[in-house]
C-alpha cells in the first residue's frame, strides 16, 4: 500500500475521491506520529487545533493498519457522523474492504419483550404517549437495527422509550422470550465481526473497561482503541468507575415488578402492597432535598431533616420487596430478575448508606445530585490514573488520545498525571487557520468582579453593542444554568427596547440539534446555551460570527466531587488551584472559542466578559493558550471589525 506521505498528497487518493481536499502539513505529521504508535502498540495523546482534520489523520492509519481498531467518541452526534459519513468517505477513498459497525448503549435499542409488555399493559400518561408506543412498534417490525435514532417519528425525549428499551437490570439475557431477534444481541454480534467499531465514551467505560457483558469481549481482539474528544475522559471515567444507586432505578423496579405480578403472579395480593410501599419510601426520600436540581455533599445530604431516616426507611422496604420476590420467582423469568435485581439495589444503598468500610473505597467521596423527578447517590473515585492504568495493562495494543484541547499552553502534565499517562508520548499541532486575519479577541473594560451582585446585567450591556453591530448572529455561552436563565432575560428586554428583531434561543426549548438546525436556519439569531453548546457544535459560515462568553469556566469551588479533590490534593503539599482547576478551566476556554473560527473562510470575533483575563497572573496563562486572534479592549476595534 501507498505511503501515507503519498496518500495525503494534493495527487493521492484523498484528493482524488474527497472534493475540496487540500494537504495540510499538521494532518500529514499527526497520522505519521498515529501510524507508529498504532505499529508500536504504544500510548500517544495528540491536540489537533480545529481544522487540522483530525479524524481523517487517525482514520487513514487505523485502515491502513489491519489490525481490528474501536473508536470511541464524546457524543453520540459524533459518533453518528463518523460512522455514516467520515469512515465511509475514507474507506472509498482508500479502497480499503474493512467493515465498519456502529455500536450504541442498550438504551438506544427498542427491547422486544418491554415493548410488548407496556404494551399489554396499555397504561400511558397520555394520548401522545399511546400513539407513540404504536408507532415504536411499527418501526420494531421493519427496522433491522432497532436503533431508536433510526425511529424519527418519535422525539428522542419522549418518555415512552424508558419503557421499550431495556436496562442492564431488567435484561433477561438468554431467558428472554426474544432473546434469538434481540437488537443489542445483533448489534454486538455485528460489533464483534468488524474491523472498526464505533462506539462512545459512556458504552465504552459501561461495558468494556467495567467487563459487564458483551463489548468486554471486543477488547480482547482489538489491535487499537482511538479516543476521539478524549479531553472528556477524566469526567466520563470518573462516573464509571464509581458506584450510584437512584431513586429512578428503584422506580424502573416497582415498575416492572407491577408489570411481571399482573403477567405470572395475579394472586400474590402481598406484591402490590410492597410496591406501593417502595415508591412511596422512593419518592419521599427525594423530597426530603429542594426541588430545584443540584448537588450535595454527604455533610449537606445527612443535615437534611428526615433524609437519613428517609434513607433507612426505603432500604428497609426494598428487603421487604425482595423477600415477597422471593416467595414468587419461580413463577417467571421476569419476577426472577426483578427478585435479583431487589437485591443488589438493597446491597448498593447499604453500601452508600454505610460508607467505605471496604478498604478500596477511601478513595472515594460520596455525595448527591438531585433531578427533577430523581435522587442519585454516588461515590466518586478522586484519583482514576491506577484504575486507567490497571485497565490499560494486559494485551499489548495502541491508545491513541486525541482532541483540540488537552494541553496547557503545549504542556500536557495535567491530562497526563489525571489520567495515570505520565510516560506517554505526546504532540500538539496548531489549527492551520490565519487567526491573526479571521478573528479578534475582544476582552470588555469596566467590567465588575464576576461574583459581583448584577454582573450578568453588566455583561448584557457590554455585549449588547456587539450582538447590534454583528447583526446577531451570536452564541452566548455561559458557565451555568442560573446565568444562562438571567441573560436570555436581560437579552429579551434589550431587544424590546431597542426594537431589534433578532430571533433569540434558549438551550431547552428544543433539542440540541434542532436549536442548532433553527441557528442556521434563521442566519441572525442569538443563542444563548450553557455546558451544552460549549463543546461538539459546530456551525460553519455566516450563521456564527460571534462568540460570548460570560466568564471563566471555573467549576464551583462548592461542588462536593471537587472540594473532596481540593481538599485531598491540599493534604498531598499540591496547589489545587494551579495543579487542576486552572488546567480544567483552560481546557473548557478554548473548548468555547473553537466555536468561532470552523474553516478557512469564517470571521468573528470572541468575546470574554472576565476581567481577570486581563487583571490576573493566572488569566494570561488562559490568555496565552488561545488560538493568536488579534486581541483589543476597543469596542471601537470590534465594531470596526464587523464593519
Amino acid at each position: 500500500m501507498s505511503s501515507l506521505t503519498e496518500v495525503f498528497s494534493p495527487g493521492g487518493v484523498l484528493a482524488a475521491g474527497i472534493p475540496g481536499y487540500r494537504l495540510r502539513p499538521q494532518q500529514l505529521e499527526m497520522a505519521e506520529r498515529i501510524a507508529v504508535a498504532i505499529e508500536a502498540n504504544a500510548v500517544f495523546i495528540a491536540e489537533a487545533g480545529t481544522g487540522t482534520g483530525k479524524t481523517f489523520a487517525y482514520l487513514v492509519p487505523a485502515l491502513l493498519s489491519g489490525g481490528k481498531v474501536i473508536v470511541s467518541t464524546g457524543t453520540k452526534n459524533l459518533q453518528d457522523q463518523l460512522f455514516s459519513k467520515d469512515i465511509p468517505t475514507v474507506k472509498k477513498a482508500l479502497g480499503a474492504p474493512v467493515q465498519a459497525a456502529l455500536l450504541k448503549g442498550r438504551a438506544n435499542y427498542v427491547c422486544l419483550y418491554h415493548l410488548e409488555r407496556a404494551q399489554s399493559d396499555g397504561r400511558f400518561l397520555s394520548r401522545e404517549d399511546a400513539a407513540n408506543a404504536v408507532r415504536i412498534a411499527r418501526f420494531a417490525r421493519r427496522t433491522k437495527t432497532g436503533d431508536k435514532a433510526e425511529c424519527s417519528s418519535v422525539p428522542e425525549n419522549s418518555p415512552v422509550w424508558p419503557l421499550v428499551t431495556s436496562t442492564r437490570e431488567n435484561c433477561l439475557g438468554q431467558d428472554c422470550p426474544h432473546h434469538k431477534e434481540c437488537f443489542v444481541l445483533a448489534a454486538r454480534r455485528e460489533a464483534l465481526a468488524a474491523d472498526l467499531v464505533v462506539v462512545n465514551h459512556h458504552l465504552f467505560f459501561a461495558d468494556v473497561m467495567l467487563r459487564d457483558e458483551g463489548t468486554a469481549e471486543l477488547l480482547p481482539a482489538c489491535n487499537t482503541v482511538i479516543f476521539d474528544e478524549a479531553h472528556q475522559l477524566p469526567e466520563t471515567a470518573s462516573l464509571f468507575f464509581g458506584d450510584d444507586v437512584s431513586t429512578a432505578q428503584v422506580l424502573d423496579l416497582v415498575r416492572d415488578t407491577r408489570l411481571e405480578g399482573l403477567a405470572s403472579a395475579r394472586d400474590c395480593l402481598d406484591l402490590p402492597r410492597v410496591c406501593g410501599e417502595v415508591e412511596k419510601a422512593a419518592k419521599d426520600l427525594r423530597l426530603t432535598l429542594p426541588l430545584e436540581p443540584a448537588r450535595f455533599s454527604l455533610t449537606q445530604l445527612r443535615a437534611r431533616a428526615g433524609f437519613d431516616n428517609g434513607l433507612a426507611g426505603l432500604l428497609r422496604v426494598i428487603e421487604a420487596l425482595s423477600a415477597v420476590l422471593e416467595t414468587q420467582a419461580q413463577r417467571s423469568e421476569g419476577l426472577e430478575n426483578c427478585w435479583r435485581r431487589a437485591g443488589e439495589l438493597a446491597a448498593r444503598l447499604s453500601r452508600w448508606q454505610g460508607g467505605p468500610e471496604r478498604e478500596e473505597l477511601r478513595d472515594y467521596v460520596r455525595w448527591g445530585e438531585t433531578y427533577t423527578h430523581a435522587l442519585q447517590l454516588n461515590a466518586t473515585p478522586l484519583v482514576i490514573a491506577g484504575i486507567m492504568q490497571k485497565q490499560m495493562g494486559g494485551h499489548p495494543r495502541a491508545w491513541i488520545f486525541t482532541s483540540a484541547t488537552l494541553a496547557v499552553q503545549k504542556d500536557f502534565s495535567h491530562y497526563q498525571s489525571e489520567m495515570g499517562l505520565s510516560s506517554a508520548d505526546a504532540a500538539a499541532w496548531d489549527s492551520p487557520f490565519d487567526y491573526a486575519r479571521q478573528a479578534m479577541l475582544y476582552v470588555p473594560t469596566g467590567l465588575p468582579d464576576p461574583n459581583a451582585y448584577g454582573y450578568a446585567g453588566a455583561v448584557v450591556e457590554a455585549a449588547f453593542p456587539v450582538l447590534r453591530a454583528s447583526g446577531g448572529r451570536a452564541f452566548f455561552l455561559c458557565t451555568s444554568l442560573r446565568a444562562m436563565r438571567r441573560i436570555h432575560e436581560l437579552l429579551q428586554e434589550q431587544l424590546e427596547r431597542a426594537g431589534l428583531e433578532l430571533p433569540l434561543l434558549l438551550q431547552g426549548d428544543g433539542g440540541k440539534n434542532e436549536l442548532l438546525e433553527r441557528f442556521r436556519r434563521l442566519g441572525n439569531a442569538i443563542l444563548v446555551g450553557s455546558q451544552s453548546f460549549w463543546e461538539g457544535v459546530d456551525v460553519r459560515g455566516e450563521a456564527l460570527s460571534l462568540v460570548i462568553i460570560d466568564k471563566l469556566p471555573f467549576a464551583p469551588p462548592d461542588d462536593p466531587v471537587l472540594s473532596a479533590r481540593i481538599e485531598r490534593m491540599k493534604a498531598e503539599g499540591r496547589n489545587a488551584f494551579m495543579d487542576y482547576q486552572l488546567p480544567r478551566a483552560v481546557i473548557n476556554v478554548k473548548q468555547g472559542a473553537g466555536r468561532l473560527i470552523r474553516d478557512e473562510t469564517d470571521r468573528g470575533v470572541l468575546m470574554i466578559c472576565d476581567p481577570r483575563l486581563v487583571a490576573k497572573q493566572y488569566g494570561k496563562r488562559i490568555w496565552r493558550s488561545l488560538p493568536p486572534m488579534r486581541r483589543t479592549r476597543a469596542l471601537d476595534e470590534v465594531l470596526a471589525f464587523f464593519a
